[in-house]
């Protein structure tokens, strides 16, 4: 449960201490989980999620990588170009797009849209003619901490007509795609979403229409409390998946990976404000941080960060860990359990790790006049 933090992330503490709440990010871990995906899919063309973590050194970094990026805003299309980002590698991703977004977005050099139905498709074609559409179809996300089902993707047997329509209305239909949830945890998962599109290839190629790019989304784990497979065991998977039905007719394959660049590699250090025994009749220990739910910690109890302190007591004992601000919401565990030495006190600083993705931006701006997040990138 005490983990141990990454080696330069800690030095980092050791040599600046930097006031707490915060973030920091090691672009090192980055990288290295990049050259890690890119040799296990080599033959996919990567597009960074950028809503897992939109700060601008990330963005920057993996521009010089040479990458490209899915988006689900203006902001963030403006974000990636005003970073370095090629218009042509950059994939407005959302499916619920203002018309006046996704004119911008052209008129800037976004060439490819996603869509998962006739009035989202409609706005593509009035607004970005003769661009290219993938047509995102509903996936299984059993296995994943976080499912993305219900609001996204169309049932697969709608996607021909929506494709076929989307060439009467002068956008080129060039493919499929589908996400099986973020933090999946089953590699099989993408075996069921990738037999859809095959099917939908066939149907479309009997009808004239030749697809060529399958993007099979992301979904690659971070490493937190609970273990996942290693990032070869989805890769061997997802290459056994698409032989099995592609064989050699394979299609251009786009993967979006986020949380798996980015979790790893941050962490968010808080101090602990106050300390009360047993409040609740469980016996356990209350300890109050200097961040919560409103300041990066949102994605709490699904997500259980490994966690580290700066006590060095050996007996560990139950605790609830909770936020400061007056919003009784703002309680990060309480339902599961987590240890932490018997002798913490105030002042001393508990660190999550695995933080990188998803935490600053779900930081609230000024909740209870706390400031948001601080970001350190080394």
């Amino acid at each position: 449960m005490n983990a141990d933090l990454p080696l330069r992330i800690k030095s980092f503490f050791s040599d600046f201490q930097p006031q707490t709440p915060c973030l920091v990010v090691d672009s090192d871990i980055i990288e290295k989980r990049l050259r890690q995906l890119c040799n296990t899919l080599p033959f996919a063309e990567c597009f960074y999620s950028v809503k897992a973590n939109p700060a601008p050194e990330v963005i920057a970094q993996l521009v010089r990588f040479g990458i490209g990026f899915e988006t689900a805003s203006l902001n963030e299309v403006q974000l990636c170009i005003d970073s370095g980002a090629m218009p042509d590698k950059i994939i407005f991703g959302n499916t619920v797009k203002r018309k006046a977004e996704i004119a911008d977005a052209y008129k800037k050099g976004v060439t490819t849209f996603v869509f998962d139905c006739i009035g989202e498709l409609e706005k593509i074609a009035q607004a970005a003619p003769e661009s290219h559409v993938l047509c995102r179809i509903a996936a299984d996300n059993s296995g994943a901490v976080w499912p993305l089902t219900r609001k996204f993707g169309c049932a697969a047997e709608h996607a021909e007509s929506l494709l076929i329509k989307a060439k009467e209305l002068g956008v080129v239909p060039v493919g499929i795609s589908f996400h099986v949830g973020s933090q999946q945890c089953e590699p099989k998962s993408w075996e069921n979403a990738i037999y859809d599109a095959y099917r939908i290839f066939q149907k479309l190629s009997e009808r004239g229409i030749e697809l060529k790019i399958l993007d099979i989304g992301g979904g690659f784990p971070a490493q937190y409390r609970n273990s996942v497979p290693e990032i070869e065991v989805y890769g061997e998977c997802i290459i056994g998946f698409l032989q099995k039905y592609f064989g050699g007719a394979m299609p251009n394959i786009f993967i979006e990976p986020g949380r798996y660049f980015v979790a790893d590699a941050g962490v968010i250090a808080g101090e602990v404000l106050l300390i009360r025994d047993d409040i609740d009749g469980t016996g356990r220990r209350w300890v109050f941080l200097d961040t919560g739910k409103f300041n990066g910690l949102q994605e709490t109890e699904r997500t259980q960060y490994r966690i580290a302190s700066s006590g060095v007591g050996s007996h560990l004992v139950p605790v609830v860990l909770a936020g400061p601000t007056c919003d009784s919401d703002d309680i990060i565990y309480e339902k599961t359990p987590y240890f932490l030495p018997d002798n913490l006190t105030l002042g001393d600083k508990v660190f999550f790790l695995s933080a990188g993705a998803y935490t600053r931006t779900y930081a609230t701006v000024n909740f209870n006049g706390f400031v948001p997040l601080k970001e350190y990138y080394i």
